[in-house]
């Protein structure tokens, strides 16, 4: 049985380039987590622990804790790092900060101007917001401001040491004006930026801990147990653990093949398109292969055991699904760099500033009023928020057009997306069979044939047997009572109709007669029953055959009087959804675990691009790669747990909402309505709402090309100065216009 080995990935030559890097002793290396910033230690476990000295914040598999917060490799993390604690951390944070930023606002002189009321009094209210504020201050404010430190190790600076800079400032400065008299503190703007940093580090730690979910769905897909056949033929219930090559074990109807193995003795339909894709049962007999996982639908099989563990192709998958989070590209925020480039611009103007007014007036307090407001008019607060407001927005605007978006990263990524590729079972179809075609003789009309067939598979769990009864419900027939019925395994069924002359379809001289035996089963049935097709279903078939559909028979007297085709029927949806992405330049692919006849049958219906038939779980991730070698920007959008490594490895990953949870877990964005057309809305939503992005950087980055030089003071000489507090409302009001651009992004039509 073929094993999915991740070390046979195009990746596997980068394993030694990795560890070199690994090796090379950095200024990384110090204890302390990047992604929260708060202090940790190593153990000497192997995949590198650090557990955080505060109580009840740990990490795990943490390989390189001094990674930047700013450096998140598409939210992979460093091998599935557990972030559930720094979630927690900044929740926490958030919620206190922002119950105690109240009274710090409440009682701020400058609200009390703008807003015209005067606040509750108390012996020592004067002190509410300095001792709030730097209760907040060190409370919320001490993650940003250990990661700016390792900003400042690492020689990275960026976003974390500009929240570092301002709040520091802010702090600084206010104590200042407090204890000096030098100026009017602004607490209120102090904790207002440390609650909403908190408010988005909170928002980001749980869209990472959301997205490492994955393997863990995969190993839920295997039992607990399997029932193992002992030498005296007995069974005796055991743990999956307990398993071993060559162990015979009894799989019953509607259980889960507990390993890889053989069929040694039974038939059955098995249900493998949680694994391969294949969207109908697969019959298995002695010598047939089984996959662990798969669902067994009806007879009983004895399976002698091939592979287990970490060996069987369900763990060969869950390697493929690592392997493809651990491999994402990374991806640089235009946010973040924007504050590199504002960082060093402000501490230029500043130093610039502390030089020439020293120079023109001597070292004082004007010198350090001016200084200290072009460090507060710096402050990334519109700049931070630029693209999360956006993010916001579109995410709120996905869900209500049936999207949810898990990464906000992929959410960019799509504007530029070229590539599609569909998983054909489940996205593109039902991923359920469905009668798409019907003939008769010429004594039989469509609704006669299949009320009787309805009525033979009454009693038959078979998925074809269901949806001939769906076929037959939907047209509403009335379907005629059985008297007897029996399962002809592997062939069909035999059933004794009950039917009233005057009442049910096909009860004529020429019909079906009251208790008369019929037959319904496909080609195996014929051969057993040694009948022969006429020229008209003959040709029926054939068309069928070349089509990928499976055929169906009515036999009555030793002939068959009529056939219906069945298949995975096309979304409706799909259609729309293709034509909306070529009009939008975006070429589209198909991928199936089915035959060629049915991948090829069902591009041309849809008008797709390419398609790629007969896929097997690593050979989806392979053509994915494929594409991404060409240069191409590819989505992969599928429902079944064999495309979790695809999805993963693709530059944004679709999945279907009714698919699995190992899709759902897997994906970037799901479409929870199961409408395909979402996807040409993702693109569309996409591409509006980075252009509202770049509206907000460049407003944010660009105020202060004009707030700076006034911070500075250029203007003085005609007698304009800023003061800090000023600098601070012309910064909250940079905020509010981003806001309002952001909100703008509403009205977008995303219609196909």
């Amino acid at each position: 049985m073929s094993q999915y080995d991740p070390a046979d990935t195009p990746d596997s030559h980068h394993a030694h380039d990795e560890q070199q890097r690994a090796e090379k002793p950095t200024d990384r290396d110090c204890p302390c987590c990047r992604v929260c910033g708060l202090t940790a230690e190593r153990t000497d476990e192997p995949a590198v622990r650090h557990e955080h000295r505060e109580a009840g914040h740990e990490e795990s598999e943490h390989e390189d804790p001094d990674r930047s917060h700013d450096d998140h490799d598409s939210h992979d993390h460093e091998s599935h790092v557990d972030h559930s604690d720094h979630e927690e951390m900044f929740k926490q944070r958030f919620f206190v900060c922002l119950v105690l930023s109240l009274p710090v606002l409440y009682y701020s002189p400058m609200l009390q101007e703008w807003f015209g009321y005067a606040a509750v009094t108390f012996p020592g209210s004067e002190f509410v917001g300095p001792v709030l504020g730097t209760i907040v201050f060190i409370y919320g404010g001490i993650p940003f401001l250990r990661m700016g430190a390792v900003e400042v190790r690492n020689r990275e600076p960026g976003m974390m040491l500009l929240i570092s800079l301002a709040i520091t400032v802010a702090f600084v400065y206010s104590v200042a004006a407090i204890g000096f008299g030098i100026g009017d503190p602004f607490f209120w703007e102090l904790v207002t930026l440390i609650v909403i940093f908190l408010l988005g580090h909170w928002i980001e730690m749980r869209s990472v801990r959301r997205a490492s979910g994955a393997l863990d769905e995969l190993a839920e897909l295997m039992p607990d147990t399997a029932e193992r056949v002992t030498k005296d033929g007995e069974t005796e219930k055991v743990r999956i653990d307990d398993l071993a090559e060559d162990d015979l074990v009894l799989v019953r109807p509607g259980a889960n093949v507990p390993a890889d193995g053989v069929v040694e003795d039974g038939e059955s339909n098995v249900n493998e398109a949680m694994i391969t894709g294949e969207s109908r049962p697969v019959k298995k007999e002695p010598g047939d292969e089984v996959i662990g996982g798969t669902t067994n639908r009806d007879g009983s099989l004895r399976v002698r055991v091939s592979a287990t563990g970490e060996e069987t192709t369900l763990s060969g998958i869950m390697r493929l699904v690592e392997e493809a989070q651990q491999s994402r590209s990374r991806t640089q925020v235009l946010a973040d760099r924007a504050a590199g480039w504002l960082f060093y611009a402000a501490i230029a103007v500043a130093a610039v500033t502390a030089v020439a007014w020293t120079v023109a007036v001597g070292f004082g307090l004007p010198v350090v009023e001016r200084v200290v407001t072009v460090l507060v008019i710096a402050c990334p607060h519109a700049l931070g928020l630029a693209v999360p407001l956006v993010v916001a927005i579109n995410t709120s605007m996905a869900a209500q057009n049936g999207m949810l978006v898990r990464d906000r990263i992929a959410m960019e990524e799509a504007r530029n997306l070229d590539t599609i590729v569909f998983d054909k079972t489940g996205t593109l179809t039902e991923g359920e069979q469905g009668v798409v075609n019907i003939t008769t003789s010429e004594d039989w009309d469509e609704d006669e044939l299949l009320a009787v067939m309805a009525a033979a598979e009454g009693d038959s769990e078979h998925m074809i047997a269901e949806a001939i009864r769906e076929e037959a419900n939907e047209r509403g027939l009335s379907i005629p009572s059985v008297r007897e019925f029996e399962a002809l395994q592997g062939r069909g069924v035999r059933a004794t109709v009950e039917v009233e002359a005057a009442a049910t379809p096909g009860a004529g001289e020429d019909g079906v007669r009251d208790g008369e035996t019929v037959y319904v089963g496909g080609p195996n049935l014929l051969r057993h029953l040694d009948i022969e097709l006429n020229a008209e279903l003959e040709a029926f078939a054939d068309e069928a055959g070349e089509r990928g559909q499976g055929v169906v028979y009515l036999l009555r007297n030793g002939e068959a009087v009529g056939a219906v085709a069945l298949a995975d029927v096309i979304r409706d949806e799909s259609f729309e959804a293709i034509e909306a992405l070529h009009e939008m330049g975006v070429e589209v692919a198909m991928l199936t675990g089915d035959s060629e006849d049915v991948a090829s049958a069902v591009s041309d219906e849809l008008d797709i691009d390419t398609y790629f038939a007969e896929v097997l779980p690593e050979d989806k991730d392979k053509k994915i790669i494929e594409l991404q070698n060409q240069g191409k920007l590819v989505a992969m959008v599928g429902d079944g747990v064999n495309d979790a490594p695809a999805l993963t490895r693709s530059d944004v990953g679709i999945a279907i909402g009714s698919g699995t949870d190992v899709a759902v877990e897997s994906a970037d964005v799901v479409l929870v309505e199961n409408d395909p057309r979402d996807v040409a809305h993702l693109v569309r939503l996409s591409r509006k709402s980075y252009r509202k992005m770049q509206e907000n950087l460049v407003w944010a980055a660009g105020y202060n090309v004009f707030a700076l030089p006034l911070a500075a003071g250029v203007l003085a000489p005609i007698g304009i100065l800023l003061s800090p507090a000023v600098g601070a409302v012309l910064m909250s009001a940079s905020t509010v216009i981003v806001a309002i651009n952001a909100q703008l992004l509403r009205r977008a039509d995303l219609s196909v």
